[in-house]
């Protein structure tokens, strides 16, 4: 075998290019002539130096000479080799017919000594998402959107990917065609996938990015049966690696990973009670939570003649003006109220929650100008909670008031009255959550420009600052305070699903400078979202509770694999099989109703002989 180079002209641009070809020579009667092997294409990267070496252990691998290195060739093209090889191995074979039930028995008298084992590839996780991924019908809504084969495999591919491996585009590309046994589930060859395609179809599904998030909400709920009677909504931000100079988007705000060196983007999201993704969208880093709302919430449609859900927010985004705007619109809410008095009264509240001794007790109190009911809550394990970080804050703070009085008697230590000031200003900033319970005074000179002693005392918190209290705000008056508490509640779930996309679906961080580029990273991760979610709401029905990044780490393991086999005739068989599922694989699939060996079963046989002049 050897690599030949052919110059063809482009028939839009008559431009000429260079495509690469596998080629052997091929005895006919008395006459010899070349033969096309494998076409590798345009973009073709090895060098030329190399060629040789590169066909020769083709050659070698494809006739079961797995040992026998060809001389001169680098070992970063070995992996290339192999990939050529199992395609010219699944062409030229003369493959065993499948039969709607496997035979009883296929003997084969075989070299023992010479059984070898090729090109393992992962399939737990990608079988797990693909029929997820189907189940749904995102693969034909896809193709009813215009995706053409290779747009439907490369967008595939990303959304699998984001699952299984998460990471940049790149990082996919290189999972998709070195690791990943995703193609064969498909029966597409990712080899071939340029990754600019991988980058192109991300666009794509970001331009029918609302007919995509209706059209998965519908399935969704037609699969699970759910009900559009809550809508929660929340924000969270990610960063660049990068200066992000080249997005229209980027830029500094709070970052909720502590990355204030680094631009920031918001993504939104509205959800409903079962943690489904009803829309998202893509803001400025420095989007200020409150002026989103209406900008989410208005492009939902309800039917005509059906009541709107109620809309749970967090103390965040549940501004006046929000509330306003729901009550106008004739939306039901409850939202975490941002009032720092709690009247929490424990003679009139009652308990509504028991678990492991800790106990939820709740005060109901309607508000008569309002028409609004307030729900005050004390949980004992939040206020064991606040009074550990507060007496961590508290101890931390006198550790320093301490200090600072320490030194006014000390040389090269602050005394000036002014910069005492500063600094009792930066500790208040710092300790902001503590310093309310703090009466802290400073005694100055006669002349009034050194600090002379430094004073503080603590004070015992009232019900107004009381730990563990914290107030819900609602006009759902006809709701109780067991009802109130536990719709609270979805607002824990909201957190668990950003949890998700940032740790386990590569959310974070973004290494994509244009701003339609970073859009689409992180429409992927939401997509990606959709399957897992899907995938462990079936599960929970079984019993399986189990995060998403545990489900993968369990799925792990399983993969496709070739063996070889050398027959005492001199010919070669090729099987092709998933392996055996281990016993907590195996429990996952059948909870998901999934074959337990991933793929078909291959079997070619090649005569080396017949391919030799």
């Amino acid at each position: 075998m050897f690599i030949r180079r052919t110059t063809i002209k482009s028939r839009e641009t008559g431009e000429p290019y260079y495509t690469y070809r596998l080629v052997e020579s091929v005895r006919t009667g008395a006459a010899v002539r070349q033969s096309t092997v494998l076409n590798l294409g345009s973009h073709f990267e090895v060098p030329r130096p190399q060629w040789g070496p590169l066909a020769q252990r083709i050659e070698a691998l494809v006739a079961g000479q797995l040992d026998l290195v060809a001389d001169g060739l680098d070992p970063a093209w070995e992996a290339l080799a192999r990939q050529y090889a199992a395609r010219i191995v699944s062409r030229r074979g003369a493959a065993t017919p499948r039969a709607a039930e496997p035979p009883p028995s296929d003997y084969q008298r075989v070299d023992l000594e010479r059984v070898d084992f090729l090109r393992p590839r992962c399939v737990g996780a990608e079988h797990v998402a693909l029929v997820a991924l189907c189940r749904l019908g995102l693969d034909v809504k896809l193709a009813q959107l215009g995706f053409n084969r290779h747009q439907l495999n490369a967008a595939i591919g990303a959304i699998v990917g984001r699952m299984a491996y998460p990471g940049s585009e790149l990082a996919t590309h290189q999972w998709l065609t070195q690791r990943s046994g995703l193609g064969e589930l498909l029966d597409y060859d990712f080899a071939t996938l340029d990754l600019n395609r991988l980058y192109r179809v991300g666009d794509r599904l970001l331009a029918h990015r609302a007919t995509l998030e209706a059209f998965l909400y519908r399935q969704e709920c037609d699969l699970f049966g759910l009900a559009e009677t809550i809508t929660l909504y929340d924000l969270t931000n990610t960063y660049f690696e990068g200066n992000g100079k080249g997005n229209a988007k980027a830029a500094r705000g709070h970052s909720k990973e502590k990355r204030s060196d680094c631009p920031l983007v918001t993504l939104a999201l509205v959800l409903d009670a079962s943690g489904f993704p009803k829309r998202s969208e893509v803001f400025a880093g420095n989007v200020a939570e409150p002026g989103t709302l209406e900008q989410m919430l208005g492009r939902l449609s309800t039917p005509a003649g059906a009541t709107p859900p109620t809309v749970v927010l967090d103390a965040g985004i549940a501004t006046e003006k929000n509330i306003a705007w729901l009550r106008e619109g004739g939306y039901r809410y409850l939202v975490v109220s941002r009032e720092r008095h709690k009247a929490f009264d424990p003679e009139q509240a009652t308990l509504i929650h028991e678990d492991h001794g800790q106990c939820i007790r709740a005060q109901r109190v309607l508000d008569p100008d309002t028409g609004e009911v307030r729900l005050y809550c004390h949980s004992a394990a939040r206020e064991d909670k606040e009074r550990g970080i507060d007496g961590r804050f508290s101890a931390r703070l006198e550790a320093e008031l301490r200090y600072l009085a320490e030194g006014l008697d000390k040389p090269r230590r602050v005394k000036d009255y002014k910069k005492v000031l500063e600094r009792l200003g930066r500790l208040r900033q710092r300790y902001a959550r503590v310093t309310r319970y703090y009466d802290i005074r400073v005694d100055q000179d006669a002349t009034g420009t050194r600090a002379t002693a430094l004073h503080w005392t603590r004070s015992v918190p009232t019900e107004q600052t009381l730990p563990g209290v914290y107030c819900l705000r609602t006009n759902q008056t006809d709701w109780d305070e067991v009802t109130l508490w536990g719709t609270y509640t979805m607002l824990t779930d909201l957190e668990a699903v950003f949890r998700s996309l940032k740790s386990e679906l590569g959310l974070r961080p973004v290494y994509h400078h244009k701003t339609k580029r970073v859009d689409a990273h992180l429409f992927l991760s939401v997509l990606a979202y959709h399957l897992v979610h899907t995938v462990r709401l079936q599960l929970k029905a079984h019993g399986i509770h189990l995060s998403w990044e545990s489900l993968r780490a369990q799925l792990d393991g399983q993969e496709r694999i070739t063996v070889v086999l050398h027959r005492d005739d001199g010919k070669i068989y090729h099987i092709r099989k998933a392996s055996r599922p281990e016993p907590h694989q195996a429990a996952i699939y059948t909870a998901l109703g999934l074959p337990h060996l991933p793929g078909p079963t291959e079997k070619t046989l090649v005569d080396p002989a017949a391919t030799q002049m």
